[in-house]
């Protein structure tokens, strides 16, 4: 009789983490922990994601058992939040526990101090992305540690850290070279002297978000855009009061990889610089908000969907000056638009003539926004026999869900 052979006597630590390498579902990991005590220990020290919550006792037991782990989110929604939630305490342990840590996600955690940062900022050196968004405790001092002791970071979301100011915007410059995601929405004490702080040590800038910061104008953004013209992507203005023409000027001189850009609400822009900035970044944008911008008219308009043919999402709301004629263009066009969310709500002078000339050059709208536009009603689009894509969902009344790709 052949004597039985057991699997954990033949296989070794490595060839177990070979096979569980292997294994794509993340299902299938969870089983493969469940065979027994062996193969659980090292499945759970080769995880690497991990969301949950939990306090400083049950961290300490996750930082033991997940000795490896990458990615760590502890966020709270707005409306599931748990009390106290976060607290100094449990980053402490975070710190000290996770010492292979490059992701962390802390978003609306409310209960976090500097105190808590500095513990972050000294131990987790490896750290490459923090989101502390709607933490409202941090100041520059604690974000600062960060900045001195995990010079690796690439991206890092403040929204809505109202205390941070430009000092922080030096530590970042003079610590984190290569910086390229950074989220500054609603940190009103950021300036241009800040902004141009920055980007003389952070020249790889992907993606900056300074929606609301008010304090910012032409002199940060054309800094911005000298700094790091090669790199921006993503640039996001909103209710950013003193940017003008001078910005977007600069953008189409220096940046031609523009994919999107946020400038709801800049009221100083006129057709002048949308229209160079429409033909410096013909091949790249895609993503383009201007609402209440209510110097823009029709030609600079014309220029932008006739030119720009990768785009795919459009905000005109409350340009109150575009009329029809901004469609009439199209028809000289040999290819069709991209399009796949427009945004027209509050401008009077658009018609049902003019959303079926768009729809004669675009079949791949997705979502089309007309509330307030007094000429375009859903019986009015019916009785021009208007066929909108299968897809499409049409906004008449504000009762639908918008698509975030423009927020």
């Amino acid at each position: 009789m052949a004597s039985s052979i057991c699997i954990n006597e033949m296989l070794t630590d490595d060839e177990l983490r070979s096979i569980l390498s292997k294994l794509e579902c993340d299902k299938d990991k969870e089983i493969f922990g469940l065979v027994c005590k062996r193969w659980l220990r090292l499945q759970s020290t080769e995880r690497k994601k991990l969301a949950a919550r939990a306090g400083p006792h049950m961290l300490q037991k996750m930082a033991a058992r997940f000795s490896r782990l990458i990615e760590l989110d502890l966020s709270q929604s707005i409306s599931r939040s748990f009390y106290p939630g976060v607290t100094d305490s449990d980053l402490s342990v975070i710190a000290n526990g996770f010492k292979c840590l490059r992701l962390l996600n802390l978003r609306n955690c409310n209960g976090i101090t500097d105190s808590g940062m500095r513990s972050i900022g000294c131990s987790l050196s490896s750290l490459q992305s923090l989101d502390v968004s709607c933490c409202r405790k941090l100041t520059d001092k604690g974000l600062s540690s960060v900045a001195e002791g995990c010079r690796d970071l690439f991206s890092l979301h403040l929204a809505g850290c109202r205390f941070v100011t430009d000092g922080l915007l030096r530590a970042l410059s003079k610590n984190c070279p290569d910086l390229q995601e950074l989220g500054l929405q609603g940190c009103t004490n950021i300036t241009d002297h800040g902004l141009t702080d920055l980007v003389s040590g952070c020249q790889r800038i992907q993606y900056l978000d300074i929606n609301k910061c008010s304090k910012v104008g032409d002199t940060g953004i054309s800094d911005l855009s000298k700094a790091c013209s090669s790199c921006l992507k993503t640039l996001k203005l909103l209710d950013c009061s003193k940017v003008g023409d001078e910005s977007i000027s600069s953008l189409a001189k220096f940046c031609n990889n523009l994919e999107t850009l946020i400038i709801g609400g800049c009221r100083d822009i006129s057709d002048k610089s949308i229209k160079s900035l429409a033909l410096a970044c013909k091949n790249s944008l895609k993503n383009l908000r201007m609402d209440w911008c209510l110097n823009i008219s029709d030609s600079s308009l014309s220029c932008i969907l006739t030119e720009c043919r990768n785009l795919e999402a459009l905000d005109i709301g409350c340009c109150e000056e575009v009329t029809d004629a901004v469609f009439q263009g199209l028809g000289t066009v040999e290819t069709e638009l991209r399009l796949k969310v427009f945004k027209v709500s509050n401008c009077p002078k658009i018609t049902v003539t003019g959303i079926g000339l768009l729809l004669e050059k675009c079949n791949t709208l997705e979502y089309l926004d007309v509330r307030s536009c007094p000429h375009v009603t859903k019986s009015g689009c019916d009785e021009a026999g208007l066929q909108f894509p299968e897809r499409c969902k049409v906004n008449y009344t504000g009762s639908l869900n918008e698509p975030e790709v423009l927020v």
